[in-house]
């Protein structure tokens, strides 16, 4: 007892402001060069654990790339964070793009138990959850602290509303800080004003569903299909959705949606209603411009009850799939419009990726063009890398102008850089599979494949690239499944012609050369002009006896086709490439 006396005099209570800073994406780049990261964050520390002493705070932990500060003046906590940042802003000047650093930072204000070298209590837990949800380079801070630096810091504030944290039980009035904004320009921004730049990548919010009876296995459902959707585009690494516990708060509330857009800082709500009779269940969903309040798209799902679990499911899937290419293309649209001088990295991604799936080769080099733009404005974007290393890869298969081992090599390079900047991104995994085939590293190629569609297996994307890999991996009996789920995850897509063309070939090395046919045809149905579906049917008519036939279609091919065969057909087996 006396012992527990003596800790409880060297520890006391007070009020604080706790700073919680790391850096965004450390693992990443700790798994590029290990020995290089730790050198850089080294000689950051060096700069900036003096700023936070030389600001009045007291450092209380440094453990990896974090940093845990105590201040007594909330005021000196929220100039040391801006200092900090401008300062790590101006170091990034002269670092390589893909070797910068940038910190997050959370700051909050609240009671905390203090010994002579640590602090304890729920107010720290806040600021680390702040921190978390900070932009790299940014700053996040509590209600608390804003009520207090308002009009005394000469600042811009966005208010993001009230953000349901991880492990907090309670929602928290969160603001950003805007750093770099001209002394004495900066205005107050409250709630009431649109809390984030719209130009930053899409957000949205899936809102409870309205549901039509008193019947609580209604209820069950409709939150059963909505927490399915949240969770399939969560997956999504290119899109922001809130977590579920925030937008469950309008559950019954008749708010406008450009209302809901600006509390919770999103783009995009998704709406819907459930009306279930005996046998049947009625779903209808609606995607709203939360800006401008506009309708995207709309559709009803009537279903047989069967298996509740199993509608539920169905449902959901199929409003993810619909909503990723309709989110995309509302993006596309407003990208379009805007002049390329006033383009962020978002836009630029884009515009590259519009042109991309447009296979041509003058669209080819302009989706070059505007993805490497995409990663010199924001270099740890992994899905710029992942779509740029997809756009060489593809490039470098069709023989197209360059040199193709460096552009093998530049795509490979890419797609390990985008992995390392987000391990969770589907695309990168993707775009590496998609490299790793051209390499002929067949294996490291079909484990990428894997990889992608188990972090996303609502991206279509993954699963065409996984049955190329298994195709010429030489496993085109395998690559059917995955090529036919690409299909049915995008089954608008205006590159379906794509997968056709490559079902074909899986057939065609399968020996099958009747089912070949038909993918091939279908193929050329929906682009006719496509050399090397000409060439893989032309085979085809040979194994059926239709030798005249082919010939006939042969003539049509361009003689550089026939060139970049060995580039087209990265075979494992060379049997299969000899039978092609």
């Amino acid at each position: 007892m006396p012992m527990d006396s003596a800790k409880e005099t060297k520890s006391s209570r007070r009020l604080a402001a706790i700073l919680a800073a790391d850096i965004a994406g450390y693992s990443g780049l700790m798994g590029v060069d290990e020995e290089a990261t730790v050198k850089d964050l080294k000689g950051h520390q060096a700069v900036i654990l003096p700023m936070i002493v030389e600001h009045g705070g007291r450092i209380i932990d440094t453990a990896g790339d974090g940093i845990l500060a105590e201040f007594s003046s909330v005021l000196n906590a929220v100039n040391c964070a801006v200092a900090v940042q401008r300062t790590m802003a101006d170091r990034n000047t002269a670092i390589d793009p893909l070797r910068r650093m940038q910190f997050r930072v959370g700051i909050n204000q609240g009671d905390v138990l203090a010994d002579e070298t640590r602090i304890y209590g729920d107010g720290i837990n806040v600021a680390a959850r702040l921190e978390s949800i900070a932009e790299p380079g940014g700053i996040c801070i509590s209600g608390k602290v804003y009520d207090e630096v308002c009009g005394r810091i000469d600042l811009a504030y966005l208010d993001i509303g009230e953000q349901q944290l991880k492990n907090i039980p309670r929602p928290v009035r969160v603001y950003r800080v805007v750093v770099g904004e001209k002394e004495g320009a900066a205005s107050r921004i409250s709630h009431k004003s649109i809390p984030q730049s719209l130009s930053e990548r899409p957000s949205i919010a899936v809102l409870p569903f309205a549901i039509f009876g008193d019947d609580p296995e209604q209820l069950y459902f409709g939150d059963g299909v909505v927490e399915d959707i949240i969770t399939a585009l969560s997956h999504f690494r290119w899109l922001f959705v809130i977590a579920r516990n925030s937008s469950f708060t309008y559950r019954g509330r008749a708010v406008d949606v450009r209302r809901i857009g600006r509390d919770l800082g999103v783009r995009y709500v998704l709406q819907g209603s459930v009306r279930k009779s005996e046998r049947r269940v009625r779903v209808t969903v609606q995607l709203i411009d939360a800006k401008f309040d506009r309708h995207i798209w709309a559709e009803r799902y009537d279903r047989d009850i069967g298996d509740i679990f199993a509608v539920q499911d169905e449902i959901a899937r199929q409003v993810v799939i619909t909503i990723d290419p309709a989110i995309r293309m509302s993006e596309m649209d407003q990208a379009k419009r805007k002049p390329p001088e006033s383009m962020d990295a978002w836009d630029h991604f884009l515009r590259g990726s519009y042109h991309f799936h447009l296979y041509s080769k003058r669209d080819g080099l302009l989706a070059l063009d505007h993805l490497r733009r995409s990663i010199h404005l924001d270099p740890r974007f992994a899905p710029a890398h992942a779509r740029l290393s997809l756009a060489l890869t593809y490039a470098a298969s069709l023989g197209r102008s360059g040199n193709i081992p460096e552009m093998l090599a530049d795509a490979m390079k890419l797609a390990k850089t985008a992995v390392a900047l987000d391990s969770f991104d589907a695309s990168a995994h993707a775009a590496a599979s998609y490299a790793l085939t051209y390499a002929h590293q067949h294996d490291a190629a079909v484990e990428a494949g894997r990889r992608a569609v188990d972090l996303n297996p609502n991206y279509h994307m993954a699963f065409f690239i996984l049955g190329i890999a298994l195709n010429f991996g030489g496993q085109p009996m395998e690559a059917l499944p995955a090529l036919d789920q690409a299909l049915h995850l995008s089954p608008r897509d205006p590159a379906a012609w794509f997968v056709h063309s490559t079902r074909s070939l899986a057939f065609y090395t399968a020996r099958q050369f009747e089912p070949a046919l038909v993918a091939g045809q279908q193929a050329l149905v929906e682009r006719p002009n496509f050399g090397g579906a000409k060439m893989a049917k032309a085979a085809i008519l040979v194994r059926l006896g239709r030798a005249t036939e082919a010939a006939r279609l042969l003539r049509e091919v361009p003689d550089i086709a026939f060139s970049q065969l060995p580039n087209l057909c990265p075979f494992r087996n060379f049997e299969d490439f000899e039978h092609s």
